[in-house]
């Protein structure tokens, strides 16, 4: 862990969060993320070396704590002082969406980690009873299909065929998803003026978009980009 040598809280700050990976695994943890496999999945470019390094320097930290669980497995979980970062991610959220932010590269398109983002954001409170199996076909520099299958005990991530019948089909550009994904355009921007396709019977369809939890912070970084768009044509 680096050190500036500055009695400033700043400074000390950036001794604990300034490393790389650091604010993003702290990220995926607020957003609801406890186990190791699951951290490793939600950055899929980071070494499992790395993740436990960073994971033992939080831990010292005092920013989480590891739990071990009954089934004789571990977790790690936020402590007051990792949800109190909860604003600071938010803000850096804010200022990156304003200012940082530009069309994504073909090297930041992971499909996977995509679709671990869409399994994470199901909203199991709103799920029919059934069983319902969802089926992305994405399109870009090639053709992906991946399958959610939602049920209201569990989500599973499948990158195979899992055999079941298909209740909601979603066509779409995989750059296109993303952006849905990360709210630089809203749902119904993405099935009107984008590619983004959703097929089934009617009942389903009206009800997909229901399914996920789509970000709260999206009208506040949508206010950011308009405010920012103002002062660039002042200036």
């Amino acid at each position: 862990m680096s050190k500036y040598g500055q009695f400033c809280p700043v400074a000390k700050a950036l001794e604990i969060l300034g490393e790389r990976w650091t604010l993003l695994i702290v990220q995926s943890m607020l957003e609801g993320t406890t186990h190791f496999n699951d951290l490793e999945r939600c950055l899929p470019r980071i070494s499992r070396a790395i993740l436990a390094t960073r994971l033992r320097q939080l831990q010292k930290a005092g920013v989480i704590e590891k739990r071990f669980t009954g089934r004789q497995t571990t977790e790690y979980q936020l402590t007051q002082a990792g949800h109190q970062l909860l604003d600071v991610v938010t803000s850096l959220r804010v200022w990156g969406e304003t200012w940082a932010f530009s069309e994504p590269t073909p090297e930041e398109l992971d499909p996977i980690l995509l679709m671990w983002w869409m399994r994470k954001r199901v909203d199991v409170a709103q799920l029919p009873e059934h069983r319902v199996v969802v089926q992305f076909d994405f399109h870009g520099a090639e053709k992906m299909t991946f399958w959610l299958i939602l049920t209201t005990a569990d989500v599973s991530l499948c990158l195979t065929d899992p055999g079941y019948e298909i209740n909601v089909l979603v066509t779409a550009d995989l750059a296109t998803f993303f952006k849905l994904c990360v709210e630089r355009i809203s749902y119904l921007e993405a099935i009107n003026d984008y590619d983004v396709t959703v097929d089934g019977i009617p009942i389903m369809i009206r009800a997909f978009p229901h399914w996920f939890r789509w970000s709260v912070s999206a009208p506040v970084e949508r206010s950011a980009r308009v405010l920012s768009r103002n002062e660039k044509a002042i200036a």
